[in-house]
């Protein structure tokens, strides 16, 4: 691992799993992220193994902070009860435990969502914001993460609030996939966002949102038609968001 990085992070998807040194002073990579496919059967040793394939290529000192953005909520020293997008055989399981054993080393991990949010915080397009800030991830479902006053409030999953009485989660509803599932134009789905968004504005009175997920590189489609009174602004770093954020985090830990 080269000398201008501070700290390895990791961000495991369902279809890749990510990895790069990472600069801290800039929050951006250091060297070329590596990216290996998920396994097709996911297990916690086979997601563990690749993990350290990671660590082992770039050659990350014993005492460089190790990061692993997991799309899961994370409670260190409890087994995991909810997993979405890898094998359920997760469930059960001490997910810092198992990377730890597997890379023969300590780890931090983190909700991927909250690690993106920490990202913005930190580096991107919340930096140097004071109050609460709810960054959110428009993708396949709807991601969240609360930082106050730059500390992570870990672990939010306001994407299953309900958003319309007996109609289920708000992502059902509002998600970027749903977007494209039901072909809805980008000012249609923006009504749909300003009711999300609006509804969260109302519980948390935020002093910013920060709005991430693939669909955010074409935010000027749509963000200026949410309406709400909240400053709303697109994620800076994007892909490499979980990656900077984990990385981040677990330098916190050291």
């Amino acid at each position: 691992m080269i000398e201008t990085a501070q700290a390895f992070g990791v961000d495991i998807g369902g279809s890749g799993i990510k990895g790069a040194p990472v600069d801290l002073e800039k929050g951006d990579f250091a060297e070329p992220r590596l990216k290996i496919l998920t396994p097709e059967v996911s297990t916690p040793e086979a997601v563990g193994a690749i993990v350290k394939q990671l660590l082992d290529h770039f050659e990350v000192p014993a005492d460089a902070p190790v990061g692993i953005a997991f799309p899961a909520p994370i409670k260190p020293g409890k087994p995991l009860d909810f997993m979405a997008n890898l094998d359920q055989s997760w469930i059960g399981v001490d997910v810092q435990k198992c990377f730890s054993d597997a890379c023969g080393r300590p780890v931090t991990v983190v909700n991927d969502a909250d690690a993106a949010g920490l990202a913005e915080v930190q580096y991107g397009a919340a930096k140097g914001q004071d109050g609460l800030v709810i960054a959110t991830t428009l993708g396949t479902g709807i991601g969240t993460a609360l930082i106050y006053n730059g500390v992570l409030i870990p672990n939010s999953e306001l994407g299953h609030l309900e958003l319309l009485k007996g109609k289920g989660d708000a992502e059902k509803y509002a998600a970027a996939s749903i977007r494209e599932k039901e072909s809805l134009g980008y000012k249609r789905w923006a009504k749909r966002l300003t009711k999300y968004y609006g509804l969260m504005e109302h519980y948390f009175n935020p002093d910013l949102f920060v709005v991430g997920g693939g669909v955010s590189r074409m935010s000027e489609k749509f963000l200026p038609y949410i309406d709400i009174k909240t400053p709303i602004v697109p994620a800076k770093l994007r892909n490499s968001a979980g990656i900077v954020g984990a990385a981040y985090y677990a330098s916190t830990k050291k």
